[in-house]
């Protein structure tokens, strides 16, 4: 999971993700709404996008019964 605040983008964290897409890792990332259009591209290369940590948690309760 990506953490990425609206206060100053946490660049370090997108950063990460970067690495994570490049590596072929999924990864969650986590946002507020207000910040979607800022972070499309590591929201894109995500394999899913929450805003809150139980939607994290409904995320990964999902993906583990798949």
């Amino acid at each position: 999971m990506v953490f990425l605040g609206d206060q100053h983008k946490q660049w370090n964290a997108a950063l990460d993700a970067g690495f994570c897409a490049a590596l072929g890792k999924p990864y969650i990332s986590l946002h507020a709404e207000n910040i979607i259009h800022p972070l499309k591209e590591v929201d894109a290369s995500a394999q899913a996008w929450a805003t809150t940590p139980e939607h994290v948690v409904e995320i990964l309760r999902y993906i583990w019964k798949a």
